[in-house]
């Protein structure tokens, strides 16, 4: 799938989930869903990999509590150097697609608040190479992250998030499992 394929398909997803957040039902407290819907870039390092991916992708939600909530994103990168030994020159590329619940702490007197998210995540990872060709690794699991977000007004705010994802098998022959994480900046509006 083309990269603009890809980030069409992606958006499409968050459009429909924040639709669906909007029809959310009014609870016996007076509380409704706040949905949101964001977009995030940054840096995405899958260790062994001689280069750092940078990232691009869009997540939405819902906070069904003034600190609690549910959120889902899709993450992809662009091509970078997994391995280059002179002989064979490979590349790398990754997906990540999670569903997350999320713990928000306001801090008083401020419109700054820490972030935190813990769920699961598909992270798939891509690899090409002169002499082996494609080859790719997936795993489910545990993933999550920490972050501090900045509320601009009430429907807008920017978020600097730390996230790590579930670990995948080498790509790269190497003999041992991949660690992935990531740093991002993402700015989010809320409905």
């Amino acid at each position: 799938m083309k990269l603009l394929q890809k980030t069409l398909l992606a958006f499409a997803a968050g459009s429909l989930m924040t639709v669906g957040a909007q029809a959310a039902i009014n609870y016996g407290n007076g509380m409704t869903a706040q949905p949101y819907v964001g977009a995030k870039i940054g840096q995405y390092d899958l260790d062994k990999a001689d280069d750092e991916a940078f990232s691009y992708g869009i997540y939405g939600g819902a906070k069904f509590a003034p600190n609690f909530g549910v959120e889902a994103e899709y993450m992809t990168t662009n091509k970078e150097d997994f391995a280059n030994n002179g002989v064979n020159k490979s590349e790398y590329e990754a997906d990540v697609y999670g569903l997350y619940g999320t713990a928000d702490y306001v801090f008083p007197g401020s419109n700054m608040y820490a972030k935190g998210r813990l769920g699961v995540a598909k992270n798939k990872v891509k690899v090409r190479d002169n002499i082996s060709g494609n080859r790719s690794e997936s795993d489910t699991g545990i993933a999550g992250g920490v972050g501090l977000g900045y509320n601009f007004n009430p429907n807008a705010a920017v978020e600097l998030a730390y996230d790590w994802y579930p670990e995948v098998k080498d790509v790269g022959n190497r003999g041992e499992d991949l660690k992935a994480k990531g740093l991002t900046l993402g700015a989010n509006f809320k409905f």
